[in-house]
């Protein structure tokens, strides 16, 4: 009997110390921004648009102090939709947001000008796809995530399976997972 008693006694502490752990967990999350880089230095917002030409935001987010491999998440008011690389047979790999119901979002860089150019993964090495926003003339920008504090981390495509569709997000064939990794350091380093 006493040690029935003692777990009831314990259950609503560790409820306590769950919601607690809880609480301090949703504190922990930073928000950085995800942006294009214009060889002239400005930088440009990545959005997701849907069919109606409405704007969300894309983010990284970096929880309880992970900066090491952020998802990448477009932000439809208090939903996260996951962005990822689709599998494909362009050129270029698209990169895109999955509603819950299998709505495809674009994810586009937004040039003051009103151009709108296409994020796409263009090239891959080995389990990394290089994601980059395309220019009309073919110039890749490069896509970087933003912390409020001005640091930055590389937005890359990351492939955890050997076979082409890496998963399936309501019905939609995913190839990689799009992260924000900090930046490689330079040969020699």
């Amino acid at each position: 009997m006493r040690t029935c008693h003692k777990s009831t006694l314990l259950l609503p502490i560790i409820g306590l110390l769950v919601a607690a752990t809880s609480t301090i967990q949703a504190q922990e999350l930073t928000v950085w921004h995800i942006k294009a880089v214009h060889p002239e230095g400005r930088l440009l917002d990545v959005k997701a648009l849907d069919r109606n030409g409405k704007i969300y935001d894309i983010k990284a987010l970096e929880e309880n102090g992970n900066r090491q491999f952020m998802d990448i998440k477009s932000l439809m008011g208090d939903t996260r939709i996951p962005v990822k690389i689709l599998v494909s047979d362009d050129k270029y790999a698209p990169v895109k947001a999955i509603a819950d119901d299998g709505t495809i979002l674009d994810i586009k860089a937004l040039a003051p000008d009103g151009q709108r150019l296409d994020v796409k993964g263009v090239k891959r090495s080995g389990s990394i796809f290089h994601i980059k926003a395309v220019a009309p003339d073919g110039q890749f920008y490069g896509i970087k995530a933003i912390s409020p504090q001005g640091q930055l981390c590389d937005v890359k495509g990351i492939k955890v399976s050997s076979e082409l569709k890496e998963t399936e997000i309501a019905g939609v064939p995913v190839a990689a997972h799009v992260k924000a990794l900090p930046p490689a350091p330079a040969r020699g380093e």
